[in-house]
């Protein structure tokens, strides 16, 4: 028989997840962190230096979170594991009914569904019950590492994007420039996310942009009020 080489898109939801909420979470916070700044008549040093320390600053809490957040995942499921080799020690019986039942919920008759739990549990007996009890497979572990990075470079990568714009603008042309690439680099994301997720863009393309533009606008009308305020 052939070796099965039909590919699905779900292994890549732990990378895929962790890179495209950082970019996002680094074009949105940091264009919007510019434009309030901007919009308050700061200076162009001003503006710059609260990008750079938003740029700098996101990068590390984002991975510092994802870290935590995913390495909290990874425990649990390590007790899981650990819970389910105990299992499979001092209980086989009773797991070997526990996949039975399995089987039958899915449709197999009690004797077909027996038949198959054996023969499984006798071929890796470990890696079907994480798999069907658990739903955790060596594609699907946390990985708080990966996590990590992938946030990181992400949110820095995605963050450069508007203060590389605001850079380059000028005082008169500095909000409108970098509404402007942020907005591209959002829409960018947005295919590029789908695209690897093996999703139609439209959807997640339209969704990641609304919310952009509702968070740099918000962020813009208060440090306008409150540049107006404060002069």
């Amino acid at each position: 028989m052939a070796p099965h080489k039909e590919r699905h898109l779900s292994h890549r939801a732990n990378w895929l997840r962790a890179s495209v909420l950082g970019a996002n979470d680094g074009i949105i916070s940091t264009a919007a962190l510019i434009l309030g700044v901007a919009a308050s008549d700061a200076s162009n040093a001003a503006v710059l230096t609260a990008g750079i320390a938003g740029l700098t600053a996101g990068s590390m809490a984002m991975g510092l979170g994802e870290y935590v957040s995913v390495s909290s995942q990874r425990d649990t499921e390590r007790a899981d594991i650990a819970k389910e080799i105990w299992e499979l020690e001092h209980t086989p019986e009773r797991e070997l009914a526990e996949l039975t039942a399995i089987y039958q919920e899915r449709g197999l008759s009690h004797e077909l569904a027996r038949r198959v739990a054996v023969e499984l549990t006798e071929h890796d007996a470990l890696g079907t019950h994480l798999t069907e009890e658990l739903g955790i497979s060596e594609e699907t572990l946390a990985r708080p590492v990966q996590a990590a990075a992938t946030s990181m470079l992400s949110f820095a990568v995605g963050a450069s994007l508007p203060l590389i714009a605001a850079a380059f603008g000028t005082h008169g042309n500095r909000i409108a420039l970098t509404l402007v690439v942020a907005v591209l680099g959002l829409l960018a994301l947005g295919a590029a996310g789908a695209r690897a997720g093996g999703a139609k863009p439209l959807r997640p393309t339209l969704r990641v942009v609304i919310g952009g533009i509702v968070a740099m606008g918000v962020t813009m009308a208060i440090g306008r009020l409150f540049g107006t305020a404060v002069s």
